[in-house]
């Protein structure tokens, strides 16, 4: 039988280049998706290097935040907090995807974290919005103003104010999630450890005063 006409059934191509064997062949089932790992930042040769190391540690190290806030050799600081927060993101939007099960417009007609109210900037001037309208807004806004770093390819120090913005809208939508939908909250923390890690970022960049985090401090994750 030719080569051509073989069938593949994993994840790694038949090919000995490293390259070519980190790819999802035709037919890989969901579970066996990006299956293959990286030692070091250096073996990745893409325009997307940071992005791809990144999301390959949290395959294999999620629950490891120390190890994730640690920035790789090669990588500026600010670009591996703008990489977290990218990522942190496009999880955010699965995130609220699940949220949406209890938080709809109807049960949650405000944004609301405890007893605070917060309006929503996503209709030109503030005003009143659903909860869930809230976050995606809040998420919407966020990937907009990310994208601003792509266009300049450069993320200074002078990028911060950005973040710190950012960072105080995102946590709401944890809050909220948190203070009124405690057993969605702790099933997706369960999971996905997307708060421990976002909030460890926020104080390890300082993008938040401490008199913001309202949540209180979680126990530590249990790992599958």
């Amino acid at each position: 039988m030719s080569a051509s006409s073989s069938k593949h059934t994993g994840t790694a191509s038949p090919s000995h280049s490293p390259q070519a064997r980190r790819m999802n062949l035709p037919g890989t089932r969901e579970e066996d998706c990006f299956s293959w790992t990286y030692d070091s930042i250096s073996e990745i040769n893409t325009a997307h290097a940071a992005q791809e190391y990144l999301q390959s540690l949290l395959r294999t190290k999620r629950f490891d935040i120390d190890y994730l806030m640690h920035v790789p050799t090669g990588v500026g600081q600010m670009s591996w907090l703008y990489e977290h927060m990218r990522q942190i993101c496009i999880e955010l939007g699965f995130y609220i995807t699940v949220l949406h099960r209890e938080c709809t417009e109807d049960r949650c007609p405000v944004m609301r974290a405890n007893e605070a109210t917060y309006y929503c900037a996503g209709h030109g001037h503030p005003r009143p919005c659903s909860a869930i309208g809230y976050a995606v807004h809040t998420i919407d806004y966020a990937v907009q103003q990310l994208s601003l770093f792509v266009a300049d390819k450069v993320v200074s120090e002078m990028s911060m104010k950005h973040f710190q913005s950012m960072v105080r809208r995102l946590y709401r939508i944890f809050a909220h999630a948190y203070f009124h939908h405690r057993d969605l909250f702790e099933q997706q923390e369960s999971v996905t450890y997307l708060y421990a890690r976002f909030v460890r970022l926020a104080r390890k960049y300082e993008l938040t005063p401490e008199s913001l985090i309202i949540i209180p401090d979680l126990p530590a994750a249990v790992v599958p």
